[in-house]
């Protein structure tokens, strides 16, 4: 590339390996205050130094656009990272300690909160109970979520706040609550809707305690690396998101899918946004279809392998926020209408596929235009639904280490004969579909490099290699956590490459990503995060500001 900008650079990186995004590698980059200016050889860009400038020598290094994590819920992601982290416990006695630990150091009657617990790698897989939190929890109620959110552990105490006991209430619309089958009474286990029940009994974090989540969870993700996310939570998040915005605090760029039970009510709300610049927007809705698989509660087109015989939700919950597909229809068709982008949650197949369908009513109703509607996870999927997605333009957004954590039970929960059209990465990009990839975090780690390992290896978390045949190449990874998800996102024209003109989100590594073996992707740190032109994180002794070492 030879150098569109012939103004003096306020910052430049230089004796890099930079992967643009765009087809071509390149030495140097120079950046004119927010934005990218001349991409090239090292004389070319060492030409607009001055004495101001801030140099960095990457020393060699592989340079990368910023990532964006395009599924994600920031703040929950923020409040996680101070509460009770159970996803390393490995036995239901490490679980029951750290409860124990948390309730300890609790406030008098305090809600014990946090989870992300998962017990399928366990010796013993038996899932939890209340009986596990009562002992240990007295005086508090706890409510600890599975890792991937769609199901949760309430104790005793939590129950009996929320009504719940051998006599009711009734399962809500999507949700279960899990009960011994003699005695009615409740494990402590609810499903999907069924967590409202007891979730409506939190008491509501404060502004400031939701304000310092956003910055605590953008640090986090700097420091990962991301500097774009696209934040699939609800209007509660807003107010920390304006605050932060409004008092230039924000490290990390959000496109938010405002999640709502109803969009009809929030149209104007979303329409009339006040913000909507690269830092800020709302793009859209986002909605449910089903659930998830650990939880068996992804809506399947035939019952789950390892259902008991005569369970009632064998084949999963279909709208697990009580949603009709009808009503969703409806709804899709109404924001469509208003020109905005729907993201759809849906892991079973047969939820994928209804949801299909309608997109595809929507489009022949309203007509064509640029619409980059997505499914989110996307994970199995029927075999002939695969090409849908190109036809369609429908965005396959997909979180690849949900396939390291899925690999351990899958087989299990579905029957391997049933796996075809299951993490079709490679299928879906072969037939054209644009695929974007996120992390879901709080659900799963946010580490973008953990999930292109999963893309790449398709090792699980026990250490199994699991559908290898849909494993796709490191490139193609990348480029689905910058090209790809900044085109989900509506944001090709300013993110997700290092091209003349595109904001200046960029990535130093410690090794370079696209040489080292597959097994030495996972581990992979950010030495340096620049976002919009400016150093957020940095690590290590990659830095210079002495530009005359360079002339």
């Amino acid at each position: 590339m030879t150098p569109v900008d012939h103004r003096p650079a306020t910052l430049v990186i230089v004796n890099a390996r930079v992967w643009t995004g765009a087809g071509c590698e390149a030495e140097a980059v120079a950046v004119v205050e927010d934005t990218i200016s001349t991409v090239g050889s090292n004389a070319s860009v060492r030409r607009l130094i001055r004495e101001d400038t801030r140099v960095i020598d990457a020393g060699g290094r592989r340079v990368i656009p910023g990532i964006t994590d395009s599924h994600i819920h920031i703040v929950s992601g923020g409040m996680q990272l101070a509460r009770l982290n159970l996803r390393d416990v490995g036995s239901r006695q490490e679980f029951v300690d750290a409860v124990a630990t948390a309730a300890n150091a609790a406030s008098s009657a305090a809600w014990i909160l946090g989870g992300r617990w998962s017990v399928e790698s366990w010796t013993d897989p038996s899932p939890p109970r209340k009986e596990w939190l009562d002992p240990v929890t007295a005086g508090h109620p706890a409510f600890l979520s599975r890792m991937d959110g769609h199901q949760g552990l309430a104790n005793s105490e939590a129950l009996r706040l929320a009504g719940i006991d051998a006599n009711g209430p009734p399962d809500p619309p999507g949700g279960i609550v899990e009960r011994d089958p003699t005695s009615h009474e409740p494990t402590g286990i609810l499903k999907d809707a069924a967590m409202d029940l007891v979730s409506r009994h939190i008491p509501p974090t404060s502004d400031e305690d939701q304000y310092q989540a956003l910055l605590r969870a953008m640090r986090h993700l700097n420091n990962l690396g991301v500097t774009s996310v696209h934040d699939m939570s609800g209007p509660e998040d807003l107010p920390a998101m304006i605050r932060a915005h409004n008092e230039g605090a924000m490290t990390v760029r959000i496109r938010k899918l405002l999640s709502v039970n109803d969009w009809r009510p929030a149209l104007e709300q979303v329409t009339g946004f006040p913000i909507h610049d690269a830092w800020l927007r709302v793009g859209g809705f986002k909605a449910y279809m089903d659930g998830s698989m650990g939880s068996r509660t992804a809506y399947m087109y035939r019952p789950y392998a390892d259902a008991e015989t005569g369970a009632e939700y064998a084949g999963g919950i279909l709208a697990d926020q009580a949603t009709p597909p009808k009503e969703l229809r409806h709804m899709i068709e109404t924001a469509d209408r208003a020109g905005l982008q729907c993201v759809v949650h849906a892991i079973g197949d047969e939820a994928n596929h209804i949801l299909l369908d309608a997109y595809a009513a929507v489009a022949r109703r309203n007509g064509p235009r640029d619409r980059r509607h997505r499914i989110e996870h996307a994970q199995h999927l029927l075999p002939e639904d695969i090409s849908r997605f190109a036809e369609l333009g429908v965005v396959a957004s997909m979180q690849p280490y949900h396939k390291a954590d899925d690999g351990r039970y899958a087989d299990r929960a579905l029957g391997a004969e049933r796996l075809a059209g299951s993490y079709a990465f490679r299928s879906l990009m072969e037939s054209g579909a644009l695929v974007c990839f996120g992390s879901d975090w709080p659900v799963v780690t946010c580490d973008p490099f953990a999930g292109m390992a999963a893309a790449v290896t398709a090792r699980t978390l026990d250490g199994r290699t699991w559908i290898p045949s849909e494993s796709i190449s490191i490139e193609e990874a990348l480029r689905a956590y910058t090209v790809g998800a900044a085109r989900a996102g509506f944001a090709e024209k300013e993110v997700g490459a290092i091209e003349p003109g595109k904001l200046a989100d960029m990535v130093i590594l410690d090794r370079d990503i696209l040489v080292v073996p597959a097994d030495q992707i996972d581990g992979t740190r950010a030495i340096t995060t620049i976002v919009g032109g400016r150093v957020i994180h940095s690590i290590g002794r990659t830095l210079s500001d002495d530009a005359g070492l360079l002339k």
